[in-house]
């Protein structure tokens, strides 16, 4: 098989062109997220008039002792709640208007990368941890989800607040305006250095999260083998160094985003030290009221604010734009080689089979099969057998064009196979598998699986040529029972009935066993041994198989050494030459 990546490299890209990309699956949202962004400008300007009255109702209320008209006081008060609390309502609006948004654009995310990732070759697959796809699935669309939710409005009304308060500080006090004006250069340059300093890190915690759940997929699957050799002690050592570099990377990225509040929050409060010591020096020469002060400092805590905000918005940005690339990395990966121009449908199939001269390795410069040539007729049983890692599997994912050989060529039915189109060619074989698979739904649903239109009579028909009715019937509800992910609750052995009988069912004319029979007893397997026979009847079979005594009654038996056809024929035959088959079979029997 192909290396595995434990993480896939990743390399980080135009952080524009990662935007240009988020948006392009927002933009049938666009005229929800336009008034989105209307309401929030016309809530920030309805926010901004709030100093402006408070600062009135100040002057107001420091009249003095009988000169305080407070119905005038209560007029300003009244609006400036007036203001604020619609601001709000306008806000939560806006919330829930961008919670839509982002549902539906993480939706679309998600079936586009569910959709690519059906289109993906099994050598993906191959090299790609299981827990890594997922975490690009559920986390890295979570926080992309995420930002679009908060961030695209939260910048808006930043900008909004911003420019809003420092006109209205520039029409109060310019003087005390350019104590202000002072900070935004320091803030804009540490905000610059911050985020080249952080990206890197959040693309980092990202993958790490990426390695951590593809640790843990694969921890979970094997339980049972981990509890067999008493490992648990050297697996919780390992996920504690696994769990701590991704806690480690989360540190390093969030402790360095964090650190930008507090520093801005720090030179605001310079700010507005300044100004509080200017302030007093204008009153006092009677150049600005208290009011005017009172609303210049609640304008220039406006001012800071989304300043502060904007720097907390840009870790989340940060980590949204490494989480998108993530994605589109995926969504960007090679799908499978399209079928040619003129490829045909394979129909009709009569199950002919030959390989001629092929060749063919994982890796380049890594040959698994040599110059690899046989005949397998129509309606032949050809068994290939051999020692762990001759190529037997490797034949497979060639047969069913997982792979494509690099040199030669495998013909069906007379034409060479990447003549048909994939799909047609890929439904001429039925395949049951060493490693079985069952999707959690009913006996009836897993066993009719890719057989369109199958009745509950055609499942109980094949399910008692594989020997399994007896089992079904006994279940709580038969044939409607519920089988749970992967089949966790039923035994290995009935797995394989039940995926002996889904082949059973799907009408083909090729048939791969990849020693199916490996997971029942003995018993079992010489009672399903006649069922086989018959599901094999007038179909081209290609049977792996590690005991040889199955195969006996082979027509051609393969036999591969490192990629090699190193002997072929009958049983008879075979034992008769003494060779390298002789030696397999008797040291199975010694």
């Amino acid at each position: 098989m192909p290396p595995r990546n434990t993480i896939a490299e990743h390399k980080p890209k135009d952080g524009r062109k990662a935007l240009r990309r988020i948006l392009s699956y927002v933009k049938e949202f666009r005229l929800l997220i336009l008034l989105a962004l209307i309401l929030s400008f016309t809530s920030n300007i309805l926010s901004l008039i709030g100093p402006s009255l408070a600062g009135k109702a100040i002057n107001e209320a420091a009249a003095g002792a009988g000169k305080v008209d407070f119905s005038k006081v209560l007029y300003y008060v009244k609006y400036m709640l007036l203001f604020y609390v619609s601001s709000s309502l306008i806000s939560l609006g806006i919330s829930i208007m961008m919670t839509m948004v982002a549902k539906f654009t993480a939706r679309k995310l998600r079936k586009a990368c569910f959709e690519k990732i059906a289109r993906l070759p099994v050598s993906f697959f191959d090299r790609n941890q299981a827990g890594d796809i997922i975490s690009r699935v559920s986390y890295d669309v979570d926080v992309v989800s995420a930002s679009i939710q908060t961030d695209i409005v939260a910048i808006m009304t930043s900008f909004t607040t911003v420019i809003g308060s420092l006109i209205m500080m520039l029409r109060i006090a310019p003087a005390l305006a350019a104590i202000v004006l002072v900070t935004i250069p320091i803030s804009v340059s540490y905000t610059v250095y911050i985020k080249k300093k952080t990206r890197p890190l959040f693309i980092k915690r990202s993958k790490s999260y990426g390695f951590m759940n593809g640790f843990v997929e694969e921890m979970f699957s094997g339980e049972k083998t981990i509890q067999a050799y008493a490992y648990e002690d050297k697996v919780c050592e390992n996920f504690a160094k696994v769990n701590g570099d991704a806690a480690q990377a989360y540190y390093n990225a969030d402790s360095r985003g964090v650190a930008i509040g507090p520093s801005m929050g720090m030179i605001n409060n310079m700010s507005l030290g300044l100004i509080a010591t200017l302030g007093s020096f204008l009153f006092m020469a009677g150049r600005v009221t208290l009011g005017q002060i009172s609303s210049f400092i609640l304008y220039s805590r406006k001012f800071s604010g989304p300043i502060n905000e904007i720097a907390n918005i840009m870790n989340e940005i940060l980590s949204a734009l490494s989480a998108s690339e993530r994605i589109f990395n995926l969504l960007d990966e090679k799908e499978e080689v399209s079928d040619l121009e003129n490829a045909v449908e394979l129909a009709d199939v009569k199950g002919d089979v030959r390989f001629e001269n092929v060749s063919f390795g994982y890796e380049k410069g890594k040959t698994i099969l040599h110059d690899l040539s046989f005949n397998a007729d129509a309606g032949r049983l050809i068994a290939i057998v051999g020692p762990t890692g001759a190529g037997k599997t490797t034949m497979i994912n060639l047969l069913m064009r997982f792979y494509d050989c690099d040199s030669g060529q495998i013909l069906v039915d007379g034409r060479n196979e990447l003549e048909y189109t994939r799909s047609s060619l890929r439904s001429a074989y039925a395949m049951v598998l060493q490693d079985t698979w069952l999707f959690r739904g009913t006996v009836y649903e897993n066993i009719a699986y890719g057989a369109e239109n199958a009745t509950l009579e055609d499942v109980v028909r094949v399910a008692k040529k594989a020997r399994i009715h007896p089992f079904i019937m006994r279940l709580p509800n038969g044939y409607d029972t519920v089988i749970s992910e992967d089949g966790g609750n039923i035994s290995k052995g009935q797995k394989q009935l039940l995926t002996i009988a889904r082949a059973m069912l799907y009408d083909s004319k090729m048939l791969i066993l990849d020693e199916a029979t490996s997971n029942v007893d003995t018993s079992t397997e010489r009672e399903i041994q006649s069922a086989m026979l018959e599901l094999m009847k007038g179909k081209t079979c290609f049977v792996i198989a590690h005991r040889l005594s199955t195969i006996q009654n082979a027509d051609n038996i393969l036999v591969l050494d490192h990629g090699d056809v190193v002997e072929q024929g009958t049983h008879r035959q075979l034992m008769d030459r003494k060779g390298f088959y002789y030696k397999l079979y008797a040291s199975q029997y010694e």
